[in-house]
């Protein structure tokens, strides 16, 4: 007899349940802070490539360094490192709390910023993850990853939407002092949890990271699902250039952006707790190959909208598309991944997403200054469907997996 589905197993867990709560401040304090910080360059700039800056100064220092981190977060222990490397985020909102006590002219320090971000997020990261798998039973693992996917998507929508709202207002000021009170309520909370000391791996660094790659690149589901993310994100997720939709498109000031940025997260937690009270997925890959296609639809109307109610309605059908494939990643990632792998290829996870993520952010730029805003969300969308038809054709075992548990 099967047993009943218990879609609050993981969070039962009292440990697991203090994990998540410091998550929700990480979360919420670093989307206000890219929010708030992605505002304040573009109206000092004027200029979208601008905001692809930021995304790239984030991008360089996290590509660099995530894989050593993974190899890290297998030879040490995971909250020690968690806790070193979410220093690092918290110096950077102390740094923009300070320079906000004046009057901002220039963007390189929002930049240097952003690059001390990356560097603490190449290590918290994938060993943030690999911690939270130690705190529950394996056989908890993919309710845990569906909850871990739902407090995300709701800071997805808190963090945007207050960073908007703090800037049309409040100021600047305001919302990096509450992000800094969010990053020490996590290092409290991480601090509170009890230290678990792991016996080296063995593998040098050269080694280590090795074995992560050939775990990712030799397992055909787990490569389908990191691509489609990679290159959906890269080309067709144009969030970074949302302040310039809101200010030259759309014609919305700060709350109205604020908004804006919300609306693909809200369409994601409705999507991930729908995914959380249900049983796992039946047809999990040729879902997880639709969604991802859709939401490239989704982008190229968008950018050819000029109605703001239609672009949050649009925003957040992509939103709650983009939920499920994060969902069905991060339970492949975490349930097919052997423990003493974990953090290494939790951070060939992380290089996919944060490349797609912070390296998108740049491409998006760089795409609008020479294609033209409108024209270059719509082509993303465009090499979004066609990624997915390459996947869909080069990885028959993603496109043929039925639940995620096969």
């Amino acid at each position: 007899m099967s047993r009943t589905h218990d879609p609050y197993e993981a969070l039962r867990n009292p440990e697991f349940r203090r994990f998540m709560v410091a998550m929700l401040a990480v979360f919420l304090g670093a989307l206000i802070q890219s929010t708030v910080l992605g505002w304040q360059v573009y109206s000092i700039t004027k200029d979208p490539m601008a905001l692809g800056y930021v995304g790239l100064a984030e991008f360089l220092p996290f590509v660099l360094l995530t894989l050593p981190g993974g190899w890290l977060a297998d030879q040490m222990d995971r909250r020690t490192l968690s806790i070193l490397s979410h220093l690092a985020i918290l110096a950077g909102g102390v740094w923009l709390l300070l320079l906000n006590l004046g009057t901002p002219t220039s963007v390189w320090p929002f930049y240097a910023v952003q690059a001390l971000a990356g560097l603490g997020r190449a290590f918290f990261r994938p060993t943030s993850v690999a911690l939270g798998t130690e705190l529950v039973p394996r056989e908890h693992l993919p309710n845990a990853a569906t909850w871990r996917t739902t407090l995300f998507t709701v800071s997805s929508v808190a963090g945007p939407a207050l960073g908007g709202l703090l800037v049309g207002f409040g100021s600047p000021r305001l919302a990096y002092a509450i992000m800094v009170a969010l990053m020490l309520l996590a290092l409290m909370l991480m601090l509170s949890l009890k230290p678990r000391p792991r016996k080296p791996s063995g593998a040098h660094l050269g080694e280590g990271l090795l074995e992560g790659l050939r775990f990712v690149f030799r397992h055909q589901i787990i490569l389908g699902a990191l691509s489609l993310d990679l290159f959906a994100v890269l080309f067709g997720g144009a969030v970074a250039l949302l302040p310039a939709f809101a200010q030259d498109v759309l014609h919305v000031g700060g709350a109205g952006f604020g908004i804006l940025r919300a609306a693909p997260s809200i369409g994601a937690i409705l999507m991930s707790l729908a995914l959380a009270h249900r049983p796992p997925l039946r047809r999990a890959g040729p879902t997880l190959l639709w969604s991802v296609a859709f939401f490239g639809l989704t982008w190229i109307i968008f950018a050819l909208s000029r109605n703001y109610a239609l672009s949050l309605l649009l925003l957040a059908v992509g939103g709650a598309l983009d939920g499920i494939s994060m969902v069905v990643r991060g339970t492949l990632t975490q349930t097919l991944t052997p423990g003493p792998l974990m953090g290494r290829v939790l951070a060939v996870n992380s290089l996919f997403i944060g490349s797609s993520n912070e390296l998108g952010a740049y491409e998006s730029g760089l795409a609008a200054k020479y294609l033209g805003l409108v024209n270059s969300v719509v082509l993303g969308g465009a090499m979004t469907l066609a990624t997915v038809g390459l996947v869909a054709w080069r990885a028959p075992k993603l496109r043929a997996l039925r639940t995620l548990k096969d």
